[in-house]
């Protein structure tokens, strides 16, 4: 299967969101070796303290700094990127704020000694939200007079959940009665005005399941509502079609045929007792009753109106080698150039 064109050539900035439970963040990995093609910077990050990339790529538990974790694909041209990791931390993101724009430094220091950026970082949520989102506004946003800083082709945010992503992207809003004016106003505005452009768009990760599906599209409906941009939908954990048709729908009503079962079984030198034949007859109905559901909410999806994008169910779980299988299917499908 030959890659499709890219769906999103004009975007630096992909932000993964999706209920828990969905594998947003297995998305989001894949999604950055995906972009990481053709010689490309990628870098991924993630907000939620969980060291979940450490886990995926089986590195050491990432620090307050960038990283170089792993080779993307090959693009036609045989040149693969190279993939960065950073882990955004609010305490360490405060530090920096302090040094940067107060020019504290051991100060600062000292304030995290005492607890202080701990209780800053909690007692106002919004500042949270603008320290973490506003360290990738500074990834996104460096050029060639920063000669000591990489610069990123693009970027991939691990971001909080789907019932979060709106808080945690409309910085504005969560600062409205918190700062006026002042350095950390004017951090949100830049990070709004990126979060709104066409440079930026939110990915929402779900599964063939009634809660997610409805998640993800009450998600997109108050993104828009807040003008932020709506990417795509990734179905992830997607179940093999093992049977036609045909095979499922005699399956899903009882009628498949006991006899050809039982001779296939003998065929492969399996005994048929002890109601081996009615087990397998069970599990094919229960599979056929699945994959109707799945159907059902596969439809749902196709209705939301954004491009959608599918990804199988590894039997082996995810390891680094299904990280480069999942990247391989979403640039097939026109996710990453």
């Amino acid at each position: 299967m030959s890659d499709k064109l890219p769906d999103w050539p004009r975007v630096r900035l992909h932000v993964v969101t999706g209920k828990g439970g969905t594998g947003k963040s297995t998305v989001a990995a894949a999604l950055a070796l995906a972009l990481a093609s053709h010689g490309k910077n990628v870098l991924l990050c993630e907000v939620e303290g969980r060291q979940g990339i450490a886990r995926m790529f089986d590195v050491d538990p990432l620090p307050y700094e960038e990283r170089r974790i792993a080779t993307g694909l090959r693009g036609p041209d045989g040149s693969p990127g190279v993939v960065h990791a950073l882990h955004i931390d609010p305490e360490s993101a405060l530090l920096e704020y302090l040094s940067m724009y107060y020019k504290l430094g051991r100060a600062g220091r000292a304030l995290d000694r005492f607890g202080v950026i701990e209780f800053a970082t909690t007692i106002a949520p919004g500042v949270r939200d603008v320290l973490l989102t506003g360290k990738v506004f500074e990834a996104a946003q460096r050029n060639s007079r920063n000669k000591h800083a990489i610069r990123y082709d693009a970027i991939v945010l691990d971001a909080p959940p789907t019932g979060r992503i709106t808080q945690f992207l409309n910085v504005n809003n969560e600062l409205a009665g918190l700062a006026k004016v002042g350095p950390i106003k004017s951090q949100a505005d830049n990070v709004m005005t990126l979060f709104r452009s066409p440079r930026t768009a939110v990915h929402l990760v779900t599964v063939l399941e009634e809660m997610p599906v409805q998640e993800t599209a009450d998600g997109i409906a108050d993104l828009e509502r807040n003008q932020l941009p709506v990417g795509g939908v990734i179905v992830n954990l997607v179940r093999p079609r093992d049977l036609d048709a045909a095979d499922l729908s005699a399956a899903g009503k009882g009628r498949l045929d006991r006899a050809a079962i039982r001779t296939d079984l003998k065929k492969a030198g399996v005994d048929d007792g002890n109601g081996l034949v009615d087990g397998l007859l069970s599990e094919a109905r229960d599979h056929a009753e699945r994959r109707a559901l799945e159907d059902a909410q596969r439809a749902l999806v196709g209705e939301l109106g954004v491009p959608t994008y599918e990804l199988p169910r590894l039997a082996g779980g995810v390891d680094l080698g299904a990280l480069y299988e999942l990247a391989t299917a979403l640039r097939q499908q026109g996710l990453s150039s």
